[in-house]
């Protein structure tokens, strides 16, 4: 029996409020006390079959948004908007609906949780044999709402995955001396966590899948109001290297970073009205 079952149509799948509370208290000890930061990692959090229809309908790369570069590689995202599959898109509102909503709430203690409609950043992501995620600490300002980014919710869609292939998801400590856990993206395992600056974590060694094979995954994120963190300077995704390793720096990022640190904020006010 899945974590959390889905009710209403086949194309129009919801989540039962009271399931989500209380799934959400019972596992909110474990999620909470987790190291190297809150996080939880769950099988079957979505029972396989309501999943693989999702699988069979996934799109053409055709609609995705890539990126290739140091840091991430072959690495695919599909925004919800450009899905044609009723099933799928509709799974993306009920992450966003108020009874998950409230299983988040429950679980990570966070209160005032809000779901991001304009899924900036989220979707339907793919990772192609040879690419990678290197480890990174997530973007923490949402431009368009101007709110806090505070917990991310994974949900795998890999049948027979094998460990030969490589893509497990790694929790690094805060220091980015160790990795704390790793976790194989199987069919319906989620991994949900806390997005804070020092929340290091990536798939970072190459792919080695048999040709045709890709590492597929739901990624939804959740924020609160900005005054929550309102002492937390903004920042982009910022990836970290690991030691002794060939991970390049991303000192573009870096740069930017410390000018807006160092500036006056008058003049960094001035800069985006010119913008």
């Amino acid at each position: 029996m899945a974590v959390l079952e889905l009710t209403g149509s086949p194309t129009s799948p919801r989540f039962d409020e009271a399931q989500c509370v209380a799934a959400g208290e019972r596992l909110a000890a474990e999620y909470q006390n987790a190291s190297p930061f809150p996080h939880i990692a769950i099988d079957d959090f979505i029972a396989p079959d309501a999943l693989r229809p999702i699988i069979a309908n996934f799109p053409p790369r055709e609609k995705a948004v890539s990126f290739s570069r140091d840091q991430e590689k072959l690495k695919y995202q599909f925004h919800p908007d450009s899905l044609e599959d009723d099933l799928t898109y509709n799974l993306f509102t009920a992450l966003n609906s108020q009874p998950f909503l409230r299983f988040l709430t429950a679980l990570t203690g966070i209160e005032g949780l809000i779901a991001d409609p304009y899924f900036a950043g989220g979707g339907l992501h793919e990772t192609l044999r040879g690419g990678h995620l290197g480890v990174h600490a997530d973007f923490n300002r949402h431009k368009k709402m101007n709110v806090r980014r505070r917990i991310n919710v994974l949900i795998y869609l890999n049948e027979d995955w094998k460990d030969e292939y490589g893509g497990h998801l790694e929790l690094w400590s805060k220091d980015m001396k160790t990795v704390e856990r790793s976790v194989a993206p199987i069919l319906g395992r989620s991994v949900i966590f806390n997005t804070d600056l020092d929340s290091y974590h990536g798939h970072p060694d190459p792919l080695t899948t048999p040709d045709g094979i890709s590492r597929r995954s739901i990624a939804t994120y959740y924020y609160t109001s900005a005054q929550s963190l309102a002492d937390q300077p903004d920042r982009t995704t910022n990836f970290k290297r690991r030691p002794q390793s060939n991970d390049k720096e991303d000192f573009s990022v870096k740069a930017r970073e410390l000018v807006r640190d160092l500036a006056p904020p008058a003049l960094l006010r001035a800069v985006r009205r010119l913008k």
